[in-house]
């Protein structure tokens, strides 16, 4: 793994981590019109970069090689919600929405099943940055630097008000801002995680890459559909999300066809 590739899995971490120091500069809780539109926001970056930066590549790359272009997408895209399915049932966890925790019951601290509902999310994430840099490293013509840099810089923009998200209401809870910011942080680890595991399987088996970029892609379907726009769309003000996710589809979309 060389020094671009190491660079570019660690951006995305990075943005969860600036945003969870948002806890000690914010006195009191996130404002619930501000907390809807980033939640918009973070479901359109994720919507159009699983559609320009995952499925798109998934299907030229599956032309290329010969193959029926639709396989590869469609069925690695079931698989990825099919995945997530399965983690989101059987992982015990709790939204900050909620009041029952979901998953396989357990007896865990509030606070712990919060993080682990964020970490649930960021996993496809890490996924989806992964496998864009193995696609680099394996020199398929479909995949750039610049394009894995773009989805990468794109998620970390997502993962500032999602740091941000989760470290405010932990300290709501009664948590210290550092404990709750170390929360915060921690919780995005597993996107560098997930991201090197994809490079590792993709550079052992390089037939599987565009199964791994439509995983990948509904992967993080799944968490836009089950988890970040009903989240965003509960109570009153919803027409902010909606703002949110337009924004954050077209800096998304801009991001992959400008450096892509």
């Amino acid at each position: 793994m060389n020094i671009n590739t190491l660079t570019g899995i660690l951006i995305p971490f990075a943005g969860t981590t600036l945003g969870a120091a948002m806890v000690f500069f914010m006195r009191k809780e996130m404002n619930e019109m501000l907390q809807k539109l980033l939640l918009g926001f973070a479901s359109g970056v994720m919507i159009a970069a699983s559609v320009w930066s995952l499925l798109i590549p998934s299907i030229e790359m599956a032309e290329q090689e010969g193959g029926i272009a639709w396989v590869p997408a469609a069925g690695g895209f079931l698989l990825g919600m099919g995945f997530l399915l399965v983690l989101d049932t059987l992982t015990p966890h709790l939204h900050f929405t909620d009041e029952k925790p979901e998953g396989v019951p357990a007896h865990l601290k509030k606070t712990t099943m919060l993080v682990l509902a964020v970490t649930l999310h960021n996993i496809p994430e890490g996924m989806a940055v992964g496998v864009t840099f193995a696609g680099v490293l394996t020199e398929n013509s479909v995949m750039t630097m610049a394009g894995a840099f773009a989805l990468s810089v794109g998620i970390a923009i997502q993962n500032f008000p999602e740091g941000a998200i989760i470290s405010m209401p932990l300290k709501s809870q009664g948590i210290s801002k550092r404990r709750a910011f170390i929360y915060g942080a921690l919780s995005g680890i597993v996107e560098p995680i997930a991201a090197g595991i994809t490079i590792l399987l993709t550079g052992l088996v390089v037939p599987l890459l565009p199964y791994l970029l439509s995983f990948a892609a509904g992967a993080m379907i799944y968490v836009v559909v089950e988890e970040l726009i009903p989240e965003a769309q509960t109570g009153k003000h919803s027409n902010i999300s909606t703002i949110g996710v337009a924004l954050g589809f077209a800096l998304m979309m801009v991001l992959d066809v400008a450096l892509g």
